[in-house]
């Protein structure tokens, strides 16, 4: 899974992403329930929660001014960020989070933006890559506004975990 950056006071504060911003409250019980954790999620890093044949890296390693990274910043951690989807195990499914995760994880693993557009619940299967799921990011933003609604977001859980187990 490929997030945008660490929250201010996520992340950032807590040391692991999603945890203790209003992102993880919907990310964390849908990693739960589809087995890609185990535990108790509580929002704080020493819940006990542990991750299973999942990790949570960002497209931009630290926090960015204003909450949004510019594309310098962006560009500058792209390694950081290729370098997290190559490192053994690669990944089989990558979930990029958001349109700018989306962008970075293409230009990571060298891939067509033209041919693989970001669409929510969109499944892209490019060649000698990870299949791709991205998904809106789960921000509050997102959820007040109603572009993503936790049905939309469990959907796509759900197709990854069904993809996972037939792989």
């Amino acid at each position: 899974m490929v997030g945008l950056a660490p929250g201010l006071r996520g992340a950032n504060r807590t040391g692991r992403p999603f945890t203790g911003d209003h992102a993880g409250l919907l990310l964390y019980p849908m990693l739960l329930r589809f087995g890609f954790a185990r535990g108790e999620y509580r929002a704080t890093p020493d819940d006990g929660l542990e991750l299973l044949d999942c990790r949570i890296t960002n497209a931009v390693r630290c926090v960015p001014p204003e909450n949004r990274p510019l594309g310098a910043e962006v560009n500058a951690c792209r390694q950081f960020l290729a370098g997290e989807l190559l490192h053994a195990p690669a990944p089989r499914v990558v979930l990029p989070l958001g349109g700018i995760a989306h962008a970075s994880v293409l230009r990571a693993l060298r891939l067509s933006a033209q041919r693989y557009p970001f669409r929510h619940a969109a499944l892209y299967h490019p060649p000698d890559a990870p299949i791709l799921a991205p998904a809106y990011h789960c921000s509050r933003y997102n959820l007040n506004t109603g572009r993503l609604t936790p049905a939309m977001f469990e959907a796509v859980f759900e197709r990854v975990r069904s993809l996972l187990d037939s792989l």
